[in-house]
């Protein structure tokens, strides 16, 4: 897949989590394969053009995060482009607009769903930041602001004439948030809608099959995975393999989820320090643990962890817990496995990755409405 002039490995990408997809994620999804593009967390623009450390640190990159985009939010049309700019000097290798998110915080300023609403002064802004930088740039939408303004289609054709390099479209209105079905008649239209540039769909990706599915019923060129990410971060290697093959890899066992696990607490301790390191982890490591089967004593546990040895504690205690659940051979006894401890979460038996419902919006910095 190809991405203005760049050449990308795969047509998967690691769509902006606030408050998660930061480097140390995006480091431990990209080592585990089949992941193509990856976007920082959505950074303000007028933060960033003060380098505060906050807005540092949400951009910050390393040589094994590459390819990479920094996603900016914000109104102001000089702001958004020297922030741009900024991003290129940064090494970014695109710059994504944010029109996507529908928190209060962002809209209000005339940010993220906001921009679906006035489609001309949005495309003056986006033509602005298109001609300051000569690295891509991309924008990331919903369908429109509510039911009766699904103005998408019609953004993306105004944004391919501003010239974008691509559209990212999350299958919702900002008036659902993270509720209901993802609309993929309504990402058909957009795909509709353009001529030449690709058309990453976006929303309810949890399972391989669910990326086939997306793919296949809209004609997006790719998909974009946030939440289905964050709970399986193994997704982008699985889904690839299945596009590539049509063979479908089994889910990864117990241990490489352990090892995993292990891998990103580290990276979030590099990164932020030990003990506020841990802190930021206990909102993460619950993650994994709905494919661990039974693990009430564990989440309970790492919500409490401040150190290093907090954590290796609780993993252990919880390793030894564990076995009461298993057979001789260390295997999940049939009923405790995960895939039959979820089957109250799938609707249909025809197309569980399309059917099983929505994953929890994640708590973090931009959870309030």
């Amino acid at each position: 897949m190809r991405l203005g002039p760049l050449t990308l490995s795969s047509n998967l990408f690691l769509s902006p989590l606030a408050g998660y997809t930061n480097l140390p994620m995006r480091l431990t999804v990209r080592e585990l394969g089949g992941l193509g593009f990856a976007t920082t967390d959505l950074v303000n623009a007028r933060s960033l053009l003060e380098r505060s450390p906050g807005a540092l640190r949400l951009v910050a990159s390393a040589p094994g995060d590459r390819p990479w985009a920094i996603q900016l939010f914000g109104a102001v049309a000089e702001e958004m482009r020297d922030a741009a700019v900024v991003c290129q000097e940064l090494g970014a290798d695109a710059v994504d607009i944010n029109m996507g998110c529908p928190v209060k915080k962002v809209v209000k300023i005339g940010g993220g769903s906001a921009m679906m609403t006035e489609l001309d002064k949005t495309a003056a802004l986006v033509r602005g930041m298109i001609a300051a930088v000569k690295i891509p740039v991309t924008a990331k939408m919903r369908l429109g602001w509510d039911e009766q303004n699904l103005t998408a289609p019609d953004l993306a054709r105004v944004l391919e004439d501003a010239g974008v390099a691509a559209v990212f479209v999350h299958g919702r209105t900002r008036a659902q948030g993270f509720a209901g079905r993802v609309n993929l008649a309504g990402i058909r239209d957009v795909v509709a809608a353009v001529n030449s540039i690709p058309v990453i769909g976006n929303g309810d990706i949890t399972t391989p099959e669910a990326a086939r599915h997306m793919i296949a019923e809209t004609g997006c060129t790719g998909v974009s995975i946030g939440r289905g990410a964050f709970y399986d971060p193994w997704i982008f290697r699985r889904t690839e393999h299945l596009l590539r093959t049509g063979e479908l890899l089994p889910e990864p066992d117990f241990p490489e989820r352990i090892r995993v696990l292990r891998v990103h607490f580290e990276r979030y301790l590099e990164f932020y320090g030990e003990e506020h390191g841990a802190r930021l982890f206990r909102r993460v490591a619950p993650w994994y643990a709905r494919r661990f089967g039974p693990a009430k004593p564990f989440k309970q546990a790492v919500l409490g962890i401040n150190s290093r040895e907090d954590f290796e504690r609780c993993v252990a205690d919880y390793i030894s817990w564990r076995t009461r659940f298993c057979d001789e051979r260390g295997e999940l006894l049939p009923k405790f496995r995960p895939d039959a401890m979820l089957a109250s979460f799938m609707r249909a038996a025809d197309d569980p990755g399309l059917e099983r419902e929505c994953i929890p919006v994640p708590k973090g910095p931009v959870d309030n409405w």
